[in-house]
């Protein structure tokens, strides 16, 4: 396992950031790429060394990445936007459906170990609601890849120090902060999780040595991350 690359796309956003930070942390990993539109501080993306900050343009991704960094490395895929920052539902699918889709390809071409990406609970291609239907096409389309192991991380309410608050998110944090200790068996899918258990679940689910897609809801993320 010493000597591991990890590509991060995503690196920027709440779990990006700190995925980042933990893997530069991890002696099992000697480079981490992270795949940004522009840079940010050493800091934010856990520090310098060995994370490498590559600023690249999403909508040409083939051209960000050799073959010889993909072959066995672990990539992470942390992408994601909403409708109103995206400006429309179109500009939503890119980000969330197109980009994470074109780094997946990059990774089977490539043959990575590992294919590691946050979707979301509720995903389902067939949904009513926009965003769990893109999310859930995103899983379905990773599925049918040449992939040696696709992990499909299905948070739910996520919690942490988001550059900006949502109305609606922090009311519904407020309420799950309130509740979560009645959600218990079947419930505690359903229980909010923090970024950084999210970032450990995404680790320790590439390092599994596993192969094949495996689905992991909040609870199972939680309990791989030993929370």
């Amino acid at each position: 396992m010493k000597g591991q690359t990890a590509i991060v796309a995503g690196g920027t956003g709440l779990v990006g950031r700190e995925l980042i930070k933990q893997l530069a942390a991890d002696s099992d990993y000697d480079r981490v790429i992270a795949l940004v539109r522009k840079k940010t501080s050493g800091e934010n993306l856990g520090g310098q060394g060995k994370v490498e900050q590559r600023v690249i343009d999403f909508n040409k991704l083939g051209d960000a990445l050799k073959a010889s960094e993909i072959a066995h490395a672990h990539v992470f895929c942390t992408l994601g936007t909403t409708i109103k920052k995206a400006g429309s539902q179109q500009q939503f699918r890119r980000v969330d459906l197109d980009y994470p889709l074109q780094l997946a390809e990059l990774a089977s071409k490539g043959q990575a170990d590992a294919f590691a990406i946050v979707t979301a609970m509720g995903a389902d291609r067939n949904s009513a609601f926009f965003y769990n239907k893109v999310k859930g096409e995103v899983e379905d389309r990773l599925r049918k890849l040449r992939l040696r192991a696709v992990y499909l991380l299905r948070p739910s309410l996520i919690l942490g120090d988001r550059d900006e608050r949502r109305l609606g998110e922090k009311l519904g944090i407020l309420l799950s902060r309130a509740i979560t200790p009645l959600m218990v068996g079947r419930l505690r899918t359903y229980r909010p999780i923090h970024e950084s258990t999210i970032a450990t679940g995404l680790i320790r689910s590439a390092k599994s040595g596993q192969t094949g897609v495996k689905v992991l809801a909040s609870d199972r993320i939680a309990a791989l991350a030993g929370k």
